[in-house]
């Protein structure tokens, strides 16, 4: 093939040359301005007013359009459809070629589809009018793709799932057995989600050095810092960071006057306090020995007349004489 499109370029470089060989202004023009004549497209290199471009510019693809009974060559961005482009390593030879299969639209090489024209459809790089067993054809993909009901509990179409049987996650359309890289499922919904991953916010200033709860009275203690976290993540997202740090810090040691002042009128107050509870303590226990005294000479007095009640009276003949 390479060699037949060496001879036609040949030919026509050949018949230019005739050409100008008969006009020798139009080949002076050419020269003064080569590239631009009346057979030549954007993409040319060099052509002829009657052939078309002879050659193209690098990144082009040279293909031999039709032209009622004559091919003129023309230079092309990308091939038309059932030619793919091949790259050698001279530039000015990249060329379209035909793929090998008639009922194919578009192709990566010559024995492999891509795209089917209408009426086909894909399977393995080939075009086929009719899908195997377990597969049916799609008019919107022109490929042979799963059977739907055999994953999904639901069908939009021929391919296109609403609803997963169990132990499948519905993703645009299609049923996962496990979710896609950035997905993961909700079986709740009996989907693939995207994932969420946790965000944490700025930290905040560093807290004043203390050591047991005491901002004095010390020189090494230790500040910390905090951020809140913005959004948690998700059940497969990845876990948040830590919202506190802790840091040894080192300060100029000073007494704590204004507590030791504190202290000292607590322990006053503890002292008024105890004074005053003393005192209570004492008249309470004066007012319980008057009531035990009392008590106690009520219940003598009390024996005294019984005993006298109980003397013997005695006649008035035995009286003492």
């Amino acid at each position: 093939m390479q060699l037949k499109l060496i001879s036609i370029i040949l030919i026509l470089h050949y018949m230019e040359y005739t050409v100008c060989q008969q006009h020798p202004s139009r080949h002076r023009q050419n020269k003064q301005s080569p590239g631009v004549n009346w057979g030549c497209h954007g993409g040319c290199l060099t052509c002829s007013d009657s052939n078309g471009c002879l050659s193209c510019k690098p990144r082009f693809f040279f293909f031999l359009e039709r032209s009622g009974m004559r091919q003129v060559g023309v230079c092309l961005s990308s091939c038309p459809s059932g030619y793919y482009g091949t790259r050698s390593r001279s530039p000015d030879i990249n060329k379209c070629t035909k793929c090998g299969l008639s009922n194919c639209d578009s192709c990566f090489n010559r024995n492999f589809c891509m795209r089917c024209k209408a009426g086909y459809y894909l399977l393995q790089g080939k075009c086929q009018e009719t899908c195997p067993e377990g597969l049916i054809p799609s008019d919107t993909q022109r490929e042979c793709v799963l059977d739907c009901t055999t994953e999904c509990d639901s069908c939009l179409n021929g391919d296109t799932c609403n609803k997963c049987k169990a132990g499948l996650y519905l993703l645009e359309g299609k049923c996962h057995q496990t979710c896609p890289w950035e997905f993961e499922p909700n079986e709740q919904l009996t989907e693939c989600i995207p994932k969420v991953h946790c965000e944490a916010g700025e930290w905040a200033d560093w807290s004043p050095c203390s050591r047991r709860g005491k901002t004095c009275g010390f020189k090494r203690g230790e500040e910390t810092r905090s951020r809140d976290i913005l959004r948690p993540p998700s059940p497969h997202g990845d876990p948040c960071p830590p919202t506190t740090e802790t840091r040894k810090c080192v300060v100029k040691k000073k007494k704590c006057a204004e507590r030791r002042r504190g202290g000292k009128r607590q322990r006053n107050q503890r002292r008024e306090k105890e004074g005053h509870d003393g005192q209570q303590e004492h008249m309470e226990t004066g007012e319980v020995g008057d009531r035990d005294g009392l008590e106690s000479r009520n219940k003598t007095e009390h024996r005294l007349r019984r005993g006298h009640s109980r003397d013997p009276v005695l006649p008035a003949g035995d009286a003492v004489r």
